[in-house]
């Protein structure tokens, strides 16, 4: 092999078995860019899963049934609570539009071998006749973004957090199996992110494909499954944007269930843009062992503070008030960063691992040390900044910049 590999920074006790997170990170295969084909992908041409029910979403159906576009259900939760089982291979296709909704829960998982697919019509080809983004907001449609703590796209509540959204416990794990495509989801307290709640330690897994995710607290992510060896999540193509930077948030939250580091990820980022005030990636403060992949992705990170005037900053993969023994592990191939510090200063940097493989760039603040297996950038990254922005359409979702 060609490309440099380094394993550094794993510790005894969660992360022992050193030799077997490379085995885990050179198995673990990456789903091909493109048109998707894959036999559990109901909109592959090599599907092979069982043929489920096909249903229609746009503001301008009739309500009825969902079997067409003429009597189309006009809202994202009416179709996916109409899935009728728990067999898998059912679509729901929306037409582009706003669609002003939070809190999505579809009525039945997808299965394995048959995933349920939610995909927006984004150039008209599945028969809407519109073009643009299926934009998702969560917010108050008077008054405006609804940061309120477990108010976002996807449902997941706690009756025992002591605020916002707490009149129940429910857990994302309605969404195992689901594939999300073409979807703009904001306004709320996150965009694309799955929580377990009551059912954390289950397997769990979603894929999203050029897609964009914005949140009060998280872009994306997913938070306390059980690594699903053979069917990582997979998050391809996407943008992904936080807007605060106190507490537990992250353009990407990672939380996972394990007590020893996994073999192989509990999610895959392919392609994907991070955006944050103040760390592109964190293991979230309740995770136990976490594990993430990123290929050709791009993080941003906007807390440049002088610690001389007060500031601080934590980094572009955060690790800062982890439950103890609690590790994260991130495999970096190809991929271009920016930020104060790679990693959290001080003690909380023992907490984190890493692998590098192909070109990894950084660009830092000029006292920040960096360790072996990356390269540092001394020039302003302009390509990397000039891709801030989120997409204008799906097609737009994956641009990979290319620094010398």
């Amino acid at each position: 092999m060609s490309d440099r590999l380094r394993i550094v920074g794993l510790s005894r006790g969660s992360c022992r078995h050193w030799h077997l997170l490379v085995v885990g990170l050179l198995l673990v295969p990456l789903v091909p860019r493109g048109l998707p084909a894959a036999p559990w992908d109901p909109a592959a041409t090599d599907y092979t899963g069982r043929t489920g029910q096909t249903f229609y979403v746009s503001r301008q159906g009739d309500n009825s049934d969902g079997a067409s576009w003429a009597t189309a259900f006009r809202t994202i939760q009416t179709a996916i609570s109409a899935i009728p089982d728990d067999q898998g291979g059912h679509r729901v296709i929306v037409r582009p539009d706003t669609y002003n909704e939070a809190n999505l829960h579809p009525a039945h998982r997808g299965a394995k071998g048959a995933y349920n697919l939610l995909i927006g019509d984004h150039d008209g080809r599945l028969g809407s006749g519109a073009q643009g983004w299926v934009l998702i907001d969560s917010g108050d449609p008077d008054m405006g973004f609804k940061s309120w703590d477990w108010w976002s796209s996807f449902a997941a509540s706690d009756k025992k957090w002591p605020t916002g959204n707490n009149q129940q416990t429910f857990s994302s794990i309605v969404c195992d199996r689901w594939i999300f495509r073409n979807l703009y989801a904001t306004g709320g307290d996150a965009g694309l992110f799955w929580d377990l709640t009551d059912k954390s330690g289950e397997e769990f897994t979603v894929i999203v494909e050029d897609c964009v995710g914005i949140g009060r607290a998280f872009g994306g992510g997913v938070c306390y499954p059980i690594v699903r060896q053979q069917e990582p999540s997979v998050f391809r193509r996407s943008y992904f944007l936080a807007l605060d930077w106190v507490g537990d948030t992250a353009a990407v939250l990672l939380g996972g269930w394990e007590n020893t580091m996994p073999e192989v990820p509990h999610a895959i980022f392919d392609d994907c843009t991070f955006v944050h005030p103040d760390n592109a990636v964190a293991m979230s403060y309740a995770s136990h062992c976490a594990r993430g992949k990123f290929v050709h992705c791009r993080m941003i990170v906007l807390n440049f503070t002088q610690p001389e005037m007060g500031g601080r900053s934590t980094g572009i993969v955060c690790t800062e008030n982890h439950r103890p023994g609690a590790r994260l592990h991130v495999d970096l191939e190809d991929c271009l960063l920016a930020g104060y510090s790679l990693f959290t200063p001080g003690e909380a940097s023992q907490a984190v691992s890493f692998a590098t493989q192909g070109k990894v760039q950084v660009y830092l603040q000029f006292k920040q040390s960096l360790p072996d297996g990356f390269q540092r950038l001394g020039n302003w990254p302009a390509e990397l900044f000039f891709q801030m922005a989120p997409p204008r359409s799906p097609s737009d979702a994956g641009r990979i910049a290319r620094l010398q």
